[in-house]
């Protein structure tokens, strides 16, 4: 096990927050939701959306990649910016929970687990403060077998309560009552307000050299984006955001950076495949991910480079591939 791994298994696997909400009104919201339809939840990986299971395990999206209504997945690395899907206009009190949560929220939604169903035991890969993005909780319907089973130890989480879970850890739910246990998802960047919100007793044994905290996206001049057209090989590992990553003797593949849209796209064998998100000094995030990686772009020095970075905590794995800067054609001159 890495230090970084280390440092985070030796904290609670839970806490919770220091956020409270009405349970009347969050009941209320959400029993006028249940003739929407619940869709069966789906993950979703570098290859797209999986089958639906086949559990009685239902979401509904409050937000999603593109505010997409029929997205269950909580999203990942791509061209679309996460956005609020049309319900959330539906439920007022559900958005003033999540306006007070203080981070760039991602992925929300409502989770409902029927009664007598466990999901199988699994990992949230890349979800903690390593990675820099978040998974919470708030309960809203439960009852005492609604539980939360976190490396075999066992938790059940009242309503109204704002929870963090390590799910980064193998963790299963089960449901053993006799209603459907509802809970309201969020998943978000990891921001100093945030962590002010965990108990003092955790902040106090957070190794914070391996906390991965958001930067706010800086804009970038027209000038600026003319000049981040280039082309590069791109390390193969580098584009898989998911758990699964390419081999590291995996061939590189061909990639360069368009700006014709207005804002940077990395694109992959002549496929667009990342919006890119500017923090500064010309290094990039990838739209709907973290600063878990990164590229540093430089088409200025005599020979122009693109750094590509890969984060856990402290840890920091970097690719560095020859870039060629696009030469804009001259005023007149036609080919």
């Amino acid at each position: 096990m890495n230090p970084v791994r280390a440092a985070k298994s030796a904290l609670p696997a839970v806490a919770p927050l220091d956020r409270r909400y009405d349970t009347v009104r969050l009941v209320d919201e959400v029993q006028a939701l249940r003739d929407r339809r619940w869709r069966a939840q789906r993950a979703y990986g570098q290859d797209g959306l999986a089958a639906e299971v086949e559990l009685d395990w239902r979401i509904l999206p409050l937000r999603s990649p593109n505010g997409d209504p029929g997205r269950t997945d909580p999203g990942g690395a791509g061209l679309d910016p996460y956005g609020d899907t049309p319900l959330l206009a539906t439920t007022p009190y559900l958005a003033k929970v999540l306006a007070s949560i203080p981070a760039p929220l991602r992925a929300v939604r409502l989770m409902s687990l029927g009664p007598g169903v466990r999901v199988h035991e699994h990992r949230d890969g890349k979800c903690g403060y390593p990675w820099g993005v978040l998974r919470l909780h708030v309960p809203i319907i439960t009852n005492p077998g609604a539980e939360l089973v976190i490396e075999s130890q066992s938790y059940h989480w009242p309503a109204g309560q704002l929870w963090f879970g390590d799910f980064d850890r193998p963790h299963y739910v089960r449901n053993e009552g006799t209603e459907d246990r509802i809970h309201l998802v969020i998943d978000c960047l990891l921001t100093r307000r945030l962590l002010e919100l965990f108990p003092s007793s955790y902040l106090d044994r957070l190794p914070w050299p391996d906390v991965l905290l958001a930067t706010d996206p800086v804009p970038l001049s027209d000038a600026d984006l003319a000049g981040l057209s280039c082309r590069f090989p791109v390390p193969a590992g580098f584009p898989e955001w998911a758990e699964e990553e390419q081999p590291g003797d995996a061939p590189d593949v061909p990639g360069r950076i368009d700006t014709d849209t207005g804002q940077p796209v990395l694109v992959l064998a002549d496929r667009p495949a990342f919006k890119l998100v500017h923090l500064g000094r010309y290094e990039f995030r990838l739209e709907g991910w973290t600063e878990e990686r990164t590229l540093l772009v430089d088409t200025t020095s005599p020979q122009p480079t693109v750094r590509f970075r890969v984060r856990e905590g402290r840890l920091l794995t970097e690719s560095v591939r020859p870039a060629v800067a696009a030469r804009p054609a001259l005023k007149g001159v036609t080919a």
